[in-house]
């Protein structure tokens, strides 16, 4: 009989999913924070447009940071905190500061590139291990950051 975990999920399964939930906490971590830094040093023509929306993104990113962190919790394992172990798993990197809105929105849609792609690998993977909290998280997300990159192509005026 399989090991299960205090919520009823194969415990090795688990594990799986909290290390793939820990690199996407990582992830998540160096997004808000370069997101933070558009938000603060952004300039030019397009200043209180782009001041405002990054704002809002960072503030709805942190919510996704905390619940990610609960949800490695949950499945009993503890979530990662060192902003230099994230800086070593994330695939998102650090950005210069950037104060091009053009060069910033660019480089959040490549980072929601990446933030959903590691989510579709957690759904194919919370499918697998019957994990439907992990799997609804995941696909609430996927759904309305897949939005927000056409919005951000929108403003960018790309297909």
């Amino acid at each position: 009989m399989k090991k299960l975990n205090a919520i009823g999920l194969d415990v090795a399964k688990s594990k799986t999913l909290a290390e793939k939930l820990s690199a996407l906490l990582a992830n998540y971590s160096i997004f808000y924070q370069n997101t933070r830094g558009y938000h603060w040093n952004i300039r030019g023509e397009k200043f209180f447009e782009l001041h405002l929306k990054f704002e809002e993104l960072y503030n709805d990113l942190l919510l996704k940071i905390d619940e990610v962190a609960e949800r490695i919790l949950t499945l009993g394992h503890s979530p990662n905190h060192r902003y230099s172990d994230y800086k070593n798993i994330s695939l998102i990197k650090e950005s210069s500061q950037v104060s091009d809105g053009t060069k910033a929105v660019e480089d959040i849609i490549n980072s929601f590139q990446v933030i959903i792609t590691l989510q579709r690998e957690l759904l194919e993977l919370s499918a697998d291990a019957g994990d439907e909290g992990t799997n609804a998280l995941m696909s609430d997300y996927i759904r309305a950051q897949e939005k927000m990159v056409w919005m951000y192509s929108a403003f960018l005026n790309k297909k």
